[in-house]
């Protein structure tokens, strides 16, 4: 039976608790506020995050692990492992799978397979623990792999943000820009298209973006996993309420959203994601 560690990084916002409870390896990002720097999880937690993007008038940066931190992160389950599947956050929007298709390829003591997981926060969450329970029952790489590229269709991200600032000066704001026209006048649902950030809906008050996103759960195909990620929301036991009813295979998932995504959406972001059965 083949033995496979699965290595993600922290923007995929599992709690340390639950990445370590499923043999999850998680490689940090950096995270910047003007000229001090604080590695993701670290040096920084996630209250501690949200507190001084609430304090700062400057908009925090973020930046990719290095080869380096990847192949450390790789070469240490060389001992007790056959293989390493590498699951990075979207290449649409970050440097981090380019950086850990870097290490892949300069690590002899242990195959590894780097992939882009198009995904962000709790979608990429919710793929690293899908394949870590399929790596725990003993699937190979390249079972695995397969999985990955089935995951990649079948893995939906959205948002609810209270403002397109962070989005658009981050750089970020992808197929959404079309929505910065009227930024000011609505509260935006947005999605992940092919890895990058695109327009889902246009809602003039948050209580109507909050339940449109949950009536997207209810009225969704049979759903696998489910989560929620709370960017230091005021009404995020509001929005979990809206979803009594969704049905899903695995409980839902309930988490903070991390600095890693949260510095590109801002406060007040509540995140949906799932994977559907089929």
């Amino acid at each position: 039976m083949a033995r496979i560690r699965v290595v993600t990084d922290s923007a995929c916002d599992l709690s340390a608790e639950v990445a370590d409870a499923h043999g999850i390896t998680v490689v940090p990002l950096t995270i910047r506020f003007g000229d001090e720097e604080f590695v993701d999880g670290r040096d920084l937690t996630t209250e501690e995050f949200w507190a001084r993007c609430k304090a700062s008038d400057v908009l925090p940066e973020t930046a990719a692990p290095s080869p380096g931190a990847f192949q450390e992160a790789f070469a240490a389950a060389a001992d007790g492992y056959d293989g390493v599947l590498s699951l990075s956050l979207s290449g649409g929007v970050s440097a981090t799978f380019q950086a850990a298709a870097t290490a892949a390829a300069a690590t002899d003591a242990i195959e590894v397979r780097a992939l882009d997981s198009r995904s962000m926060t709790m979608g990429l969450g919710l793929m690293c623990l899908d394949v870590a329970d399929l790596a725990a029952a003993g699937a190979d790489l390249d079972e695995l792999e397969a999985r990955v590229a089935w995951l990649v269709t079948h893995t939906s991200v959205f948002g609810v943000v209270d403002t397109l600032e962070h989005l658009a000066k981050g750089g970020r704001i992808g197929g959404a820009r079309a929505l910065l026209g009227s930024m000011l006048s609505i509260k935006p649902v947005v999605t992940l298209v092919d890895g990058e950030v695109a327009e889902e809906s246009k809602q003039r008050t948050r209580a109507r973006s909050l339940q449109y996103l949950a009536d997207k759960a209810l009225g969704s195909p049979p759903l696998a996993r489910i989560a929620v990620a709370d960017g230091a929301a005021a009404d995020i036991d509001a929005f979990l309420g809206m979803l009594d009813g969704v049905q899903s295979t695995h409980p839902i998932v309930v988490g903070q959203l991390g600095p890693v995504v949260g510095t590109h959406t801002g406060p007040g972001t509540i995140g949906l994601c799932w994977i559907t059965v089929a």
